[in-house]
């Protein structure tokens, strides 16, 4: 009995998770660079110092993009630098602040508020890319990863509920030589039921928002721009080269309502087919819209080579 008893428990909790795909309080919901990697040139014959292969670094803007639909405040925020970790976290005597502030609401204000750092080539950023080097079993030859933390909570709130999340970032020599550096994917549009693009820009900046009626479904597909998926080489163990071309991913996240599939696109299946870019989003019922209501989307498009780009939109339920 006391075994039932504790299964009935476990699966009550586990119906009482929040949906992933609805952001009701507190969230982090993508963190990007620009760049998200950077080639430095070697020379194998005479190898560099460490400082000369810096000189070849430019800054990188690290920004995230935040939600806190259930609190009316501003919010302060923390980005340092740090070799890469495992669980995304900074705890090496090399972490580097490299930028904080305070921003607004950021549901209400017209303009998203800006959370970035910039991150300089400096002596900050070489002490981080040193202790990598120094663990790094290749000496650097695959590339070198670091990351871009971010603490982020309330202002004036109490510190031990502030969020943290982890950028990845890297640097990487230009072996084989055709290696480029990767830049974040893009799209043209987001068609709604493959007739009419979804307007764009944050609930507070649309003045008159897409209005549907509740329990209404769209379908949402991503458009991609031309050359949105990166062709790359990787080297071999053999000492040769291999192409690979790009596969995104979408994420789909709302204020309200629901999605078919909260993440879509990947690799193609077994069979060589590619992955289904879209998905449908069932706008919330009429029990539960006593008047218009503006939901906001955030859809988060990504690459498996660190880049990441979002994009914002909203949707007025009306009853």
């Amino acid at each position: 009995m006391k075994r039932a008893l504790a299964w009935a428990l476990v699966l009550a909790g586990c119906t009482s998770f929040e949906n992933p795909d609805i952001v009701v309080d507190l969230r982090v919901l993508a963190v990007g660079a620009d760049l998200p990697e950077q080639i430095v040139d070697v020379d194998l014959q005479h190898p560099q110092q460490p400082a000369e292969l810096l000189q070849q670094l430019v800054p990188t803007e690290v920004c995230a993009l935040v939600a806190d639909p259930g609190k009316d405040r501003g919010l302060h925020y923390e980005i340092s630098i740090c070799p890469y970790t495992r669980n995304g976290r900074c705890d090496s005597a090399a972490t580097a602040v490299v930028g904080s502030g305070e921003i607004a609401d950021p549901d209400t204000d017209v303009q998203q508020p800006p959370m970035c750092a910039t991150i300089a080539p400096n002596a900050n950023l070489l002490g981080v890319l040193l202790e990598v080097l120094n663990d790094d079993a290749l000496a650097g030859l695959g590339g070198i990863d670091y990351l871009a933390e971010l603490r982020v909570g309330g202002i004036g709130g109490d510190p031990d509920l502030d969020l943290y999340a982890a950028k990845t970032l890297r640097v990487a020599p230009r072996i084989p030589t055709e290696r480029m550096a990767n830049h974040n994917p893009t799209i043209d549009a987001i068609m709604i039921d493959d007739a009419t693009p979804l307007p764009l820009g944050r609930c507070p900046a649309q003045a008159a928002p897409l209005e549907v009626a509740p329990g209404t479904k769209l379908r949402l597909t991503p458009i991609e721009t031309a050359g949105a998926r990166e062709d790359y080489v990787v080297p071999t163990l053999s000492g040769s080269s291999r192409m690979f071309t790009e596969s995104l991913t979408y994420q789909w996240i709302s204020g309200a309502g629901s999605f078919s599939a909260g993440s879509t696109g990947g690799p193609r299946d077994v069979a060589g087919n590619p992955a289904p870019l879209f998905t449908d989003w069932t706008a919330p019922k009429a029990r539960d819209v006593s008047g218009p209501m503006d939901v906001p989307m955030w859809i988060i498009q990504r690459d498996e080579r660190l880049g990441v780009t979002w994009y914002e939109s909203c949707v007025r339920v009306v009853p």
